[in-house]
């Protein structure tokens, strides 16, 4: 993606309190200099419906692989194939657009701006 875009795409970051967080001032700095390419925001602790759209996108892998799913058999070829059923799953959220679809259109907004 580069960096310039990275920084166009991505303005926050919410996540929550989990230890590979604790560089958050690492995620928000630019590969390309001083200052900042996005902001990073944390949920409150054991408040799950502040990040809603996550909590989705666990459920949707929970469909094929329960919690506790041993993940040493799961080949990378098995994720990609989850990740685009994932991203190509149309949500009322999004007037049943798929986040794929989304995306190509910001990026493609991006571009001829």
């Amino acid at each position: 993606m580069g960096a310039e875009l990275f920084a166009r795409v991505f303005l926050t970051i919410t996540v929550d309190n989990g230890s590979e967080f604790t560089d958050y001032e690492g995620i928000e700095r630019s590969a390309l200099g001083e200052g900042k390419r996005t902001t990073v925001y944390f949920c409150h602790p054991y408040s799950s419906y502040e990040r809603g759209s996550n909590e989705n996108q666990n459920k949707m892998v929970r469909r094929h692989y329960p919690k506790g799913y041993d993940f040493t058999s799961v080949t990378p070829a098995d994720i990609r194939r989850l990740e685009k059923w994932i991203n190509n799953y149309p949500r009322g959220i999004f007037d049943f657009y798929s986040s794929a679809d989304l995306y190509e259109a910001c990026i493609n907004s991006l571009f001829a701006a």
